[in-house]
């Protein structure tokens, strides 16, 4: 069994098939099937990566392509096959990529309600919780990817009140209702999972497309917004049982189709925000306010608004306030600065590669409100002035990282060495220094990664992600480990209370 497809078989927890002996054409559909399937899906639907299609690769060059499978992509799971796969097989997958499959994917609203499925409808199970905590906002999700289950945690004791089993690789983490009680769950392939906390019980599930990227829950928890890849359309659902509102075809003033990079719930403004891939405009969708007429509420219509950008945008940061929107493509020409209330750009980041815009974080420094983000191809974090956009410096890490987290109450910022040698790393910032204090290795040789504080900022949680990991609790101030608990590659935490009051420490 060759090494790549080992590592890859491992992550995921299967068992990969010796590859039959080839003939002298390569066979694209074994070649796929032995090597890409695990992680791209069966029929290149998608899975732990995204869909290769040719409606998902249009700005993916052919060449381009052959590079990715000779090479790797940096700051992703996606291995080099250029030492076990020769240039005619190489070439063959690269351009079988791009062929039509003879099967049409689709995902139509008809296929999204009849996968929809009701457990419990909303208001039939108790109000009350049914386990005891001291603080029911200070509780913690935990996604182990290791096994596909979620855990959930006592933040003050930390203890585990249960874990249960998941969807398959979920991503863009969960979402929770204003009050904490319900949280929502997207996987890769398309599924919208709701939980009822206080009872412990899954309450709905639909499946919203084939290949997803994230959902976001509206600020006044009515609505679900899932952004798709495949196909190209936002699925808007009620937040209730996850009925069906409607789908949006994403489509931009040229004409053209895009993927959706990912969705965004924007408090302040009742609103969602969309990125989009393969088109250069920021979509907002603003839904709309209940209003009385006699004995009837009347919902009005959801209003789309426009802002076309100069550059393809698909990571972003707001500003407290979601007055400004900070875009950046990945690989892209640096980042730019909206006024969401003006529509239009007005200024640019010097950023250059590929930062991780939506890891990013902001604090206090001598009276003016700053921000900062890792870069996920360089070890450097930067920090910039939010009053001007001007780069106050930028600090340098032992390595690429992919997460930065922090709290209010809290004088450090954190940030892991995700990718590179240097993975089983985590750096302490001091915030009002700039400057790295302390630098953590949990587990020599395991990757150290994603740091969520409590509620108060006292404590964090720190995952080290390995089917034999584990997470870390850790006094915020002393750095000292208090207790850690056996997980199965543990990736995301997820304090109530830091995302439904959308703490200035953790991404949003």
């Amino acid at each position: 069994m060759t090494r790549p497809a080992l590592l890859i078989g491992a992550l995921l927890g299967l068992a990969v098939p010796a590859l039959p002996a080839l003939a002298d054409e390569p066979d694209s559909n074994v070649l796929y099937n032995h090597h890409c399937s695990v992680c791209h899906g069966v029929s290149r639907l998608g899975g732990i990566g995204p869909a290769l299609l040719p409606d998902n690769l249009s700005r993916l060059k052919p060449d381009e392509a052959v590079e990715v499978i000779r090479d790797g992509r940096v700051a992703s799971q996606m291995p080099a096959y250029g030492e076990l796969l020769s240039e005619p097989e190489i070439a063959a997958l690269a351009e079988w990529i791009y062929e039509p499959p003879e099967v049409e994917p689709t995902w139509t609203d008809a296929d999204i309600l009849a996968s929809h499925e009701v457990r419990h409808p909303y208001g039939t199970l108790p109000d009350a919780p049914v386990f005891e905590v001291d603080d029911l906002q200070n509780l913690f999700i935990v996604v182990e990817i290791g096994d596909h289950h979620v855990s959930l945690l006592d933040g003050d004791t930390f203890e585990r009140i249960t874990r249960f089993p998941s969807r398959y690789a979920l991503h863009g983490g969960p979402k929770y209702t204003p009050d904490g009680r319900y949280v929502y769950f997207g996987s890769r392939d398309g599924w919208v999972t709701k939980y009822d906390i206080y009872n412990l019980e899954v309450t709905a599930e639909v499946r919203a497309g084939i290949n997803m990227r994230n959902i976001a829950v509206s600020a006044d928890g009515r609505y679900v917004l899932a952004g798709n890849y495949l196909p190209h359309t936002l699925a808007l659902f009620d937040a209730r049982d996850l009925d069906l509102i409607a789908t949006i075809p994403v489509e931009g003033l040229n004409g053209e189709s895009s993927r959706v990079s990912a969705v965004y719930t924007a408090p302040p403004r009742d609103s969602f925000v969309a990125a989009l891939r393969d088109i250069p405009e920021v979509w907002e969708i603003r839904w709309p306010e209940e209003r009385a007429e006699g004995d009837e509420t009347i919902v009005g219509d959801f209003a789309l608004h426009r802002m076309e950008a100069p550059d393809y945008l698909d990571d972003f940061f707001f500003d407290m306030e979601y007055r400004y929107l900070v875009g950046a493509a990945r690989g892209g020409k640096g980042g730019q600065v909206f006024d969401m209330d003006e529509e239009v750009k007005v200024a640019d980041l010097p950023l250059e590669g590929m930062p991780h815009l939506g890891a990013g974080i902001t604090w206090e420094l001598d009276g003016r409100r700053v921000m900062a983000i890792p870069h996920i191809d360089k070890g450097l974090v930067s920090v910039f002035d939010m009053t001007d956009w001007s780069l106050i410096t930028n600090i340098e890490t032992d390595g690429p990282g992919f997460f930065m987290r922090s709290h209010e109450n809290s004088p450090y910022a954190w940030v892991d060495v995700f990718f590179g040698p240097n993975h089983d790393r985590v750096h302490v910032i001091d915030k009002q220094s700039l400057e790295i204090v302390e630098t953590l290795i949990p587990e020599p040789g395991k990757t150290a990664a994603h740091v969520e504080f409590d509620r108060r900022g006292e404590t964090l949680l720190l995952s080290v992600w390995d089917d034999d990991g584990y997470l870390l609790w850790i006094d915020a101030n002393t750095l000292e480990e208090i207790d850690r608990m056996p997980m199965k590659r543990p990736s995301g935490k997820y304090n109530v209370w830091n995302k439904t009051q959308y703490e200035e420490g953790t991404s949003h």
